[in-house]
């Protein structure tokens, strides 16, 4: 299991928010913590510490005020780590190769590969076929809902009707390299990870897939480590030390190369 760092760029600063209290409308969202470094200040310190294949993500949409100073924090970002972070947040076929010659390793796609609540795969193998398969990865961030891992898009404010299941990952995964999957409704709480869905994505285990959710302690992520049979990798956010929690990232580190 690898540690896959974080950089969450909302109205200009790095933050770490609850996922599902993101709203375009006034450019608002609940907040854990707001960092006085820039972007570009963590993708150092991963690049010192060579902690590859974390991401940065976009939490503005392109229509708010706030856009272009999150967007500037991303390119600065990616130019500090070149070839070390994957870039999403907005992602299309008309300025994905923007961010990969600022240094992006991976662009990371959701909203724009789906179209009236259900993959576009049109649209899905135009951008596979312009960036190359290696160089995208599907963001599958979802939300329990009547027992089933609805994937969500639009910074987690609309329901799709597509269903995470091994069927799905198996077809979406012929267009890219890796999925990013958050688990929403514990995203930003602090509370322990969703352990149904971690079990589910590490029964699957056919291609990298990074967790993202809940972490909050270090059993959490040795419980991720087993009910993930050691094939996920982690992203672990507020309650990291380098945003304000209490898990030295050293010691994650630690945990996530320990042999079962």
């Amino acid at each position: 299991m690898d540690f896959r760092p974080c950089i969450d760029i909302h109205n200009g600063r790095v933050k770490q928010i609850v996922g599902g209290s993101l709203k375009d409308r006034g450019d608002q969202a609940m907040e854990n913590f707001v960092s006085e470094q820039d972007a570009a200040f963590y993708a150092r310190l991963y690049r010192e510490a060579g902690i590859w294949g974390g991401h940065i993500i976009l939490l503005n949409s392109a229509g708010s005020e706030h856009y272009e100073t999150t967007r500037q924090q991303a390119l600065e970002a990616l130019r500090a780590f070149p070839g070390g972070l994957q870039v999403g947040g907005g992602i299309h076929t008309g300025n994905a190769r923007e961010y990969l010659e600022a240094g992006a390793s991976q662009v990371i796609v959701t909203s724009y590969v789906f179209y009236d609540g259900r993959v576009d795969y049109e649209r899905l193998e135009e951008l596979a076929d312009s960036v190359g398969r290696e160089r995208l990865v599907l963001d599958l961030s979802c939300r329990k809902t009547e027992g089933q891992y609805r994937i969500v898009t639009d910074r987690w404010q609309k329901a799709s009707r597509e269903i995470l299941t091994p069927r799905l990952l198996d077809r979406l995964a012929g267009y890219c390299c890796e999925f990013l999957i958050h688990a929403v409704d514990v995203e930003g709480k602090s509370g322990g990870i969703e352990q149904e869905l971690a079990a589910l994505l590490g029964a699957w285990g056919k291609q990298p897939v990074t967790y993202a959710g809940g972490v909050h302690s270090y059993e959490d992520l040795r419980l991720l480590k087993k009910l993930g049979q050691d094939r996920l990798h982690v992203t672990v956010g507020s309650a990291l030390d380098l945003f304000g929690g209490a898990l030295k990232w050293e010691k994650v580190l630690e945990i996530c190369k320990e042999k079962g």
